[in-house]
């Protein structure tokens, strides 16, 4: 790199830098500034537009898989493991914010949670989340796998699984990697069964969540789970 490219690179990165500190960065130079320190000698401008391009977001390039980022051209191994990384520091404060707080305290948070666990996935999967007689997250189990359109749900793994961590509620949480932003029938007839089921043993569902792309659907909100 010549001298004179590499003052520019300096300069330019600096002034990132400070319209960071000025809260006045663009959404991709936000991206740009992260991707520069990961490979300091190299103009991230193109990639970091290419990528929020390809995947829409700067928040969908962080939640887009391992796989997806290193097949994109110019994400190496060492630029897919930073995005996955800061992805997980964001997922882990989420979760920090659940364990120590009860979920209703902000829901938004829950929301976070759910679309920053689940957004951008390519198959279907159906999570839940046992919560203690405070609210407060327990634990956030991986249900099922299915496939695109598809999850398996087994309500008395789940009764079973709530009575063993003493759990007094649980959300339910599944995705849909199509379009598809609406509750199936199924959907709506497997969160009523489970609900049932659980009302018998004093055991509260507080919602379901639907994950679509980077949006969030509550039945609650909606209003077919109702108390």
């Amino acid at each position: 790199m010549a001298a004179s490219d590499s003052n520019f690179y300096n300069g330019h990165r600096e002034r990132l830098r400070q319209k960071f500190l000025d809260d006045k960065l663009a959404e991709y130079e936000k991206l740009e500034l992260m991707l520069g320190y990961v490979v300091p000698r190299r103009d991230m401008r193109p990639l970091a537009h290419a990528l929020i391009k390809k995947f829409g977001s700067i928040g969908q390039v962080l939640t887009a898989s391992y796989q997806d980022l290193t097949s994109f051209p110019g994400v190496g191994k060492n630029i897919a493991i930073f995005l996955k990384l800061v992805h997980q520091i964001v997922l882990d404060g989420y979760k920090t914010a659940m364990d120590t707080r009860p979920i209703f305290h902000d829901i938004n948070i829950l929301k976070n949670y759910c679309k920053w666990s689940l957004a951008n996935k390519q198959i279907e999967e159906f999570h839940v989340l046992y919560l203690d007689s405070e609210y407060k997250l327990l634990q956030d189990e991986t249900h099922s796998r299915g496939t695109f359109n598809t999850s398996s749900v087994y309500i008395r793994e789940i009764v079973k699984h709530a009575l063993a961590l003493n759990a007094t509620g649980i959300v339910l949480v599944h995705n849909h990697p199509t379009t598809d932003q609406t509750f199936s029938s199924t959907d709506i007839h497997t969160t009523e069964e489970i609900k049932k089921l659980l009302e018998s043993l004093d055991i509260k569902l507080y919602d379901h969540l639907l994950v679509s792309k980077c949006s969030i659907y509550s039945a609650r909100d909606i209003g077919f789970l109702q108390d």
